[in-house]
């Protein structure tokens, strides 16, 4: 890569994580191009260079946050981990990125996926197509991990594998904005685990829950 285009990429890249972060601990509409550039330290001609619009560099941070994530899945549900491991592992995965994110902001984060899906879903078609998107990349997952569980023999053959794994995305997106919106780490690092595996039906043992 030469250095005109590294310094090109780079740029870009700034813009994207300035954007994740910003958006993640405040909102959408919170933030605006100005301040983008000004936290980036990136001029505003730079910034339309790259991005055509707002909307345009929040999709390039929503799908910079499924990547940032994806190596930590992909060894999470790895299929040399057992399947209910690989669920309360990524219980701890999910509370460790709130707990460094809330030390770094000064309050709970929540999840960027919930948060502009609420604010924008509504507005902005193109959002809503890459959240959607970004689901079925998350719950392909979660079915692996269930498809698992019943080759195992801890969840009932005629088990809805795509239902469940709806049903966890659905709880963890629930959980994380109750953190948010309580601003409390503490429950999420209480109630998500336990409350993840009665969501699948099984106990720490692996057993079917009552």
């Amino acid at each position: 890569m030469s250095k005109v285009a590294k310094v090109t990429h780079d740029t870009k890249q700034i813009l994207i994580d300035t954007a994740s972060e910003l958006i993640w601990k405040s909102s959408y509409g919170a933030v605006s191009v100005d301040d983008i550039c000004k936290a980036a330290n990136v001029k505003k001609g730079s910034f339309y260079h790259f991005f055509p619009s707002k909307v345009d560099l929040a999709l390039a941070a929503l799908e910079e946050f499924y990547q940032s994530k994806k190596e930590a899945y992909d060894r999470i549900f790895s299929p040399q981990t057992p399947a209910l491991k690989r669920f309360e592992q990524m219980a701890d995965f999910v509370c460790e990125l709130q707990e460094k994110a809330a030390a770094k902001h000064g309050r709970v984060c929540g999840c960027p996926h919930a948060s502009l899906g609420c604010e924008m879903a509504g507005q902005e078609n193109s959002i809503q197509d890459k959240l959607n998107d970004l689901t079925k990349r998350f719950e392909r997952y979660y079915e692996s991990g269930i498809r698992d569980l019943i080759a195992d023999g801890i969840l009932p053959k005629d088990t809805d594998i795509k239902t469940k794994a709806q049903e966890v995305f659905t709880y963890l997106l629930g959980q994380l904005t109750f953190a948010r919106i309580q601003n409390d780490i503490s429950v999420l690092r209480r109630d998500f685990k336990p409350g993840l595996l009665r969501i699948l039906g099984v106990t720490k043992a692996g057993n079917k829950a009552a």
